[in-house]
C-alpha cells in the first residue's frame, strides 16, 4: 500500500512539476560547516570516491514530507572528463525500516536536468522537499534499497556544472556508489549488489556509467541499468531542439562543455545577448532556464555557431553513447512523441549496443512525451532492476 500510495503522490508531482509550473529550489548551501564530518587529505590523496566530508541531512519528497530514513550530505572524490581528479558532492539515503543494512541493495541514481546554478542541485532541495525526482526516488526507498544520489560535477562544489558532458557524469554516478559503500554511517556491504539509474540528462550520465563500469569501476557488484531518454548524440539533440521548446537547454549544454573545456572559448561566439541569457542560466534553475529560452534559434545568442566548429563537434561527439558495450543488462527505454530527445537517438543507441553484443531491454512507449517517459516507466524500470538483485537473469530482446 505504501508503494502505491508513493507511486500516485509520486506521478502527480512530477508531472505538476516537470511541466515548468514550478520553481526549482533557492536555498544556499546544504551542507552548514558546523555539522561536517571532514577528512583531511585533498582529492589528490583520495583514491575515486573516496569521501570527504559528510553531513547529515534529511529527504523529503515534499516540503515537509516526512520519510522513514536516514540521509547524509557527502562531498567525494571523482574524476573529470579530462581524467584529472575534482571533488562532487551527493546525498546518500538509507530507509529506516528494521532490515540489516548491509542486505541491502544501492541504486546509484541520476537525476534529469534541474539547472546550473548550485541551489538547483539534488541535495539543496532534499531537505526543503523541493527536488522534484524526490518523489520517484521515493519509490526507491519504499522497496528497501539505499540510494545514492550525484549532484554531478561543479552543481553544488566549486565551478561551473559540466551540463551534459558524458564522461564527467558516467565518473560522478559510479563514485557516488562507491562513496556511498564507503560510508559508515550508512551500513552497506562493500559489495550490495548496485543499480544504476536515470533518466534525460540522467539517462545520459547513467549510460555513461554503464559504459565505463569494467574500465572505471569494476568492483562494483552492478547488476543492471535502467535508463531512458537519454540523449545519445548531443549535435543531434542540439539540432532537434534548435528554435523549440528544449532551446533554452542548448546554451545550457554549450556552458556544460565549455565548463568541461575551457579551451573552447565559449565567450568569444556569444554576442550581447547570449551573454546576458548564459549568465540568466547560470544563475537559475531549469522551469526558469527553459521558459527563457523558448523557441529561441542559436543565431538569436551567438555571432556564428560554436557547434559548427571542429574542435566543438570533436568535443560534443566525445559524449556520444554505444560505442561499448555495458558488461550488464540494460533496460533502454524512450518515448516515441519526445520533444526534447528524438526517439530515434533512443533506437540507435540499442542497435548499437546490440552489435556490440550488450544485454538490452529495450522499451518504446508509444505517443509518450519527454516527461512522460519518466512518469510512466518509474515503477517498471525499478521492478526490472528488482529482478537483476534476486539474480534472475535477463537476455535482453536483441536478436
Amino acid at each position: 500500500m505504501r508503494l502505491r500510495t508513493a507511486a500516485r503522490t509520486a506521478a502527480a508531482a512530477l508531472t505538476a512539476t516537470l511541466t515548468f509550473t514550478a520553481t526549482a529550489a533557492t536555498a544556499a548551501s546544504a551542507t552548514p560547516a558546523a555539522a561536517q564530518t571532514t577528512k583531511a587529505a585533498t582529492t589528490h590523496n583520495l583514491a575515486p570516491g573516496d569521501i570527504l566530508t559528510t553531513t547529515p541531512t534529511t529527504f523529503h519528497p515534499l516540503p515537509a514530507q516526512p520519510t522513514p530514513t536516514r540521509a547524509w550530505h557527502i562531498t567525494y572524490r571523482s574524476t573529470t572528463a579530462k581524467n584529472t581528479p575534482n571533488t562532487v558532492s551527493g546525498t546518500v539515503i538509507v530507509p529506516r525500516d528494521g532490515r540489516p543494512d548491509r542486505t541491502r541493495p544501492l541504486i546509484t541514481y541520476a537525476v534529469g536536468t534541474v539547472g546550473l546554478a548550485d541551489k538547483c542541485a539534488p541535495s539543496a532541495g532534499f531537505p526543503r522537499g523541493t527536488t522534484v525526482e524526490a518523489n520517484l526516488i521515493q519509490l526507491l526507498t519504499a522497496r528497501g534499497w539505499a540510494v545514492a544520489v550525484t549532484d554531478y560535477e561543479g552543481l553544488g562544489t566549486p565551478g561551473d556544472h559540466t551540463y551534459v558532458v558524458g564522461r564527467s557524469a558516467g565518473h560522478a554516478v559510479l563514485d557516488a556508489a562507491r562513496a556511498a559503500l564507503r560510508l559508515p554511517e550508512a551500513g552497506l556491504s562493500p559489495d550490495a549488489p548496485v543499480g544504476i539509474m536515470g533518466y534525460s540528462q540522467g539517462g545520459q550520465a547513467t549510460s555513461w556509467a554503464a559504459e565505463l563500469h569494467d574500465s572505471y569501476a569494476p568492483e562494483l557488484n552492478v547488476k543492471g541499468t535502467a535508463t531512458g531518454g537519454v540523449p545519445a548524440d548531443l549535435l543531434r539533440t542540439a539540432d532537434y531542439d534548435n528554435g523549440g521548446i528544449g532551446a533554452g537547454l542548448i546554451l545550457m549544454a554549450a556552458s556544460g562543455q565549455n565548463a568541461a573545456y575551457p579551451e573552447l572559448r565559449l565567450d568569444d561566439y556569444l554576442n550581447d545577448r547570449g551573454r546576458a541569457h548564459l549568465s540568466f542560466l547560470r544563475e537559475n534553475c531549469v522551469a526558469a532556464n527553459v521558459a527563457a529560452g523558448l523557441f529561441k534559434k542559436i543565431s538569436d545568442v551567438t555571432v556564428r555557431n560554436p557547434l559548427y566548429e571542429a574542435d566543438w563537434q570533436r568535443v560534443l561527439r566525445s559524449s556520444n553513447l554505444g560505442t561499448h558495450a555495458p558488461d550488464h543488462p540494460v533496460y533502454l527505454y524512450h518515448g516515441t512523441a519526445d520533444e526534447l530527445i528524438p526517439y530515434d537517438l533512443g533506437r540507435r543507441l540499442r542497435a548499437d549496443w546490440c552489435a556490440r553484443g550488450a544485454s538490452v531491454r529495450w522499451t518504446a512507449l508509444p505517443l509518450t512525451e519527454h516527461v512522460g517517459g519518466a512518469v510512466v516507466q518509474a515503477i517498471p524500470a525499478a521492478n526490472w532492476l528488482a529482478e537483476r538483485f534476486a539474480d534472475r537473469p535477463d537476455g535482453g530482446d536483441c536478436a
